[in-house]
């Protein structure tokens, strides 16, 4: 009840305090409905295995269901955090789906964010519901696995917990808006050649999501940093550190 009870107390808190906020992730209207339908449908199987990942993982452990809505709740407050690009006429805005594969895996990481997705849709006008599919995509799939592959592939190189972690942040932000450059030039591209449409696209976020993807980066070591310290055994439990570097 305690963790239901947190996790509303933010989603009630940004619906009140982000109202006036600019729209951001891919808005209504911005593709066509046939890359926007193709987006979906390459999303779908992506957000069923994390469906079957949540019922199978939350079958075993009774606890991990509120895990997945403490994560719910934290990829949603952060990507509710825009941050103007005047250079590409929109918003930049963090992820979270660093920290979130990190503890969950890439899947239901991937399905956590479609859910954060949909409710900022449907009541704070952040995206939009044809181009979902899309931003699950970016936000969601692309963010997730490079933010799980960037810390897997780190650990395994002996890497530094905390580093790795700065870096499954930094990626997850990174590939995101790598996906969403991708996306749009793609869908709006007509008869334009695609590598200079993609180029622009992709420079024009530069000047603010190099910075927000260090920031993300660092927030996310820092999350790790104090669940390693307050609850080592929770991080044992999901196969992200060793019995050997659990505190004691």
């Amino acid at each position: 009840m305690k963790h239901i009870l947190i996790t509303l107390f933010f989603l009630f808190s940004f619906f009140f305090l982000t109202e006036n906020l600019h729209a951001m992730h891919i808005s209504e209207g911005i593709l066509p409905f046939s890359w926007s339908l193709l987006s979906t449908c390459a999303a779908i199987p992506f957000l069923a295995y994390g469906l079957s990942e949540l019922k199978k993982k939350s079958t075993d452990d009774i606890s991990f269901k509120p895990l997945v809505g403490i994560m719910a709740a934290v990829v949603f407050i952060i990507s509710c955090m825009p941050v103007p690009v005047p250079t590409a006429g929109t918003c930049s805005h963090p992820c979270g789906t660093g920290i979130s594969a990190i503890l969950l895996g890439p899947f239901l990481s991937s399905l956590i964010a479609s859910v954060a997705l949909l409710l900022q849709a449907l009541f704070l006008a952040h995206g939009g519901i044809s181009t979902w599919g899309a931003n699950v995509m970016s936000m969601g799939i692309a963010g997730s696995f490079a933010g799980f592959l960037g810390f897997k592939i780190s650990r395994k190189f002996g890497v530094n917990l905390y580093i790795s972690a700065f870096m499954a942040g930094i990626l997850a932000d990174w590939a995101a808006y790598t996906m969403t450059s991708l996306e749009l030039s793609l869908g709006i591209r007509g008869n334009e050649p695609f590598f200079p449409l993609f180029r622009d696209i992709f420079i024009a976020f530069i000047p603010t999501q190099l910075p927000i993807g260090i920031l993300e980066g660092a927030l996310t070591a820092g999350m790790v940093a104090l669940l390693y310290n307050k609850r080592a055994d929770l991080l044992l439990s999901l196969n992200i550190i060793k019995e050997n570097e659990a505190r004691a």
